[in-house]
């Protein structure tokens, strides 16, 4: 947990009963690989019930005013997207979210967050790279779709960049995006 600023942040790890806990997968290949392999080991209901333990611990946090919104980047981007789902969620902001096209989130690899979109009460800001391999266009058309006919509260914007391009490192790494979209 920080605090600082005026908020109360928590960062969960993603992969706690797969990994041991404080790990890091590095940004290559062979972390690309396990966290793939993580991704599909976890439970879809474990991944729910990390954002309920979250969120019971920001609302019980002495500072917290009950304003609570969430923030990720690919998978995290995801759940961050799927913790919106939880009408205490007053705002989530996902940055080029993996995987909710495919429905490939989870055990069976057939998760719901599609089909969970209407009970979306907060507003979401949406962040994609139009050169992400994993969220092609088609994909991304059909989130769009689906929070537009779901009447959902969101903005959406898409760059000249690849996946992950507001990571600071690597040849993928767009400042100016970046910066335009922590601006946001």
């Amino acid at each position: 947990m920080l605090a600082g600023h005026g908020f109360v942040v928590v960062i969960p790890e993603i992969f706690h009963e797969l990994e041991e806990p404080g790990t890091v997968l590095p940004y290559d290949q062979a972390g690309a690989d396990r966290g793939n392999a993580d991704k599909i080991n976890k439970e879809l209901s474990s991944y729910d019930a990390d954002t309920k333990a979250a969120l019971g611990y920001l609302k019980s946090h002495p500072k917290c005013t009950g304003k609570i919104g969430s923030m990720g980047f690919c998978i995290g981007g995801h759940l961050a997207f799927r913790s919106a789902i939880n009408p205490e969620v007053l705002a989530a902001t996902c940055c080029y979210p993996t995987d909710i096209h495919t429905r490939s989130l989870g055990k069976g690899l057939h998760d719901d967050t599609l089909d969970r979109i209407p009970e979306i009460r907060g507003e979401l800001l949406v962040v994609f790279g139009r050169q992400d391999p994993h969220v092609p266009r088609e994909g991304r058309a059909t989130i769009y779709n689906a929070l537009a006919d779901a009447g959902t509260n969101f903005s959406w914007h898409e760059f000249n960049g690849a996946h992950a391009f507001m990571r600071d490192e690597g040849a993928r790494y767009d400042a100016a995006a970046a910066r335009t979209v922590y601006g946001m």
